[in-house]
């Protein structure tokens, strides 16, 4: 039997935040208290604040560690452990890492990439070499001909926790604005107007060709095997009518307050990333997440493309939209767990995983001190 007590912290639980210690045995929590102990060898957390570990459901930060410049393929091993290790080093306990399968350069760099970071992180788990939970998130693009290969081929997976659909075809849903699409594609080099024209033809084409069905195919599968599904990029108000009639119950990252507006009246979980709610609005144009906070239009939060972003956007809840800290904290712990079924995290309670963050606020700014997970430091 292995028991940690650790004293003098702020701890933040499901509904309240106070000076506190709370006792640790078998990865576990078993007592949460007020007040400070005398029970020797008590670690001392010097009044910072003790959060439960943080949740994420959408990240793609394993493919930028992967493929960290255009044409840069960094060896994926080193990139799997690097990526987890910034995860522990945010106070992210659980990640839901979030793979794309379906390419429209069908055979090529990003579909190889995908296939290789599902492998590497079997294979790191296997090592135990990971600090945190790595679970498996299926971004599935339904406007390409091979998403239904690749999603057949792991769907079955024991780590598979979350099924998405999403159609990032120009002109609509998160590239509505086509100047802001092409701004975006031209980060790596620039088109010609006749090749920019042929490749939103192509996408239209494909779209058209493989969209609907493909989607139904993704949906029912994940549904026969009772995994939950999030619609990507919902804009309009049928979208979340299709989401609903399909028995989806996440709405990620809407891009306007009709679409969120409908999410929340479906009951759905409306998920917004962290970057979004830190810089203040949407690198594509759209609503921002403050503004959805606002209006009571956010549930989840997402680290999205930068880890410590998830942190970050608890304190942006807190200070600058008015959230208490527990409602705040949960937006990246309790409610990102329950959403995909895991009911033994997210909160500071007795019988929860004893997956923890210790977090330090100087001058507005939170760093994590420490993190553990089932009761042991990974950070």
């Amino acid at each position: 039997m292995t028991e940690t007590v650790l004293r003098n912290a702020r701890i933040v639980t499901a509904d309240d935040c106070f000076p506190g210690h709370l006792r640790l045995r078998d990865g576990l929590i078993v007592d949460v208290a007020r007040g400070d102990t005398a029970v020797p060898g008590a670690l001392d957390l010097e009044g910072d604040f003790l959060l439960p570990g943080l949740v994420e459901v959408h990240t793609d930060n394993l493919e930028k560690h992967m493929l960290p410049r255009p044409g840069v393929h960094w060896d994926p091993y080193s990139a799997t452990v690097v990526h987890d290790a910034q995860c522990a080093a945010a106070g992210i306990t659980t990640v839901l890492d979030a793979v794309v399968v379906g390419s429209r350069d069908l055979g090529g760099v990003r579909n190889r990439m995908q296939e290789t970071a599902i492998a590497t992180l079997q294979r790191c788990r296997e090592h135990g070499v990971l600090r945190v939970e790595h679970l498996l998130h299926l971004r599935c693009e339904v406007a390409t001909a091979d998403v239904l290969e690749h999603f057949e081929k792991h769907v079955d997976r024991r780590d598979l926790r979350l099924v998405s659909v999403m159609d990032h075809t120009a002109g609509q849903r998160q590239w509505r604005d086509l100047a802001k699409y092409r701004q975006y594609m031209e980060r790596n080099g620039r088109y010609t107007e006749d090749a920019f024209t042929a490749m939103l033809a192509d996408q239209q084409h494909e779209h058209h060709a493989y969209a609907s069905r493909h989607r139904r195919a993704v949906v029912t599968g994940a549904r026969e095997r009772g995994i939950p599904v999030a619609s990507h990029d919902d804009t309009e108000v049928e979208h979340i009518a299709e989401a609903l009639e399909d028995g989806i119950t996440m709405s990620e990252f809407p891009t306007t307050v009709p679409a969120a507006r409908a999410a929340r009246e479906a009951g759905m979980a409306i998920v917004m990333g962290g970057p979004n709610l830190v810089r203040g609005g949407s690198h594509s144009g759209n609503v921002s997440a403050a503004e959805l906070a606002g209006l009571d239009l956010l549930d989840i939060v997402s680290s999205d493309y930068v880890p410590a972003s998830l942190l970050m956007s608890v304190f942006a809840l807190h200070d600058q939209s008015g959230w208490s800290l527990p409602r705040a904290v949960a937006t990246a712990s309790r409610a990102p767990a329950r959403a995909i079924g895991l009911d033994d995290r997210g909160e500071i309670a007795p019988g929860q995983r004893a997956d923890l963050a210790r977090v330090r606020r100087v001058d507005g700014h939170a760093s994590v001190l420490q993190t553990w997970v089932q009761g042991q430091r990974v950070c």
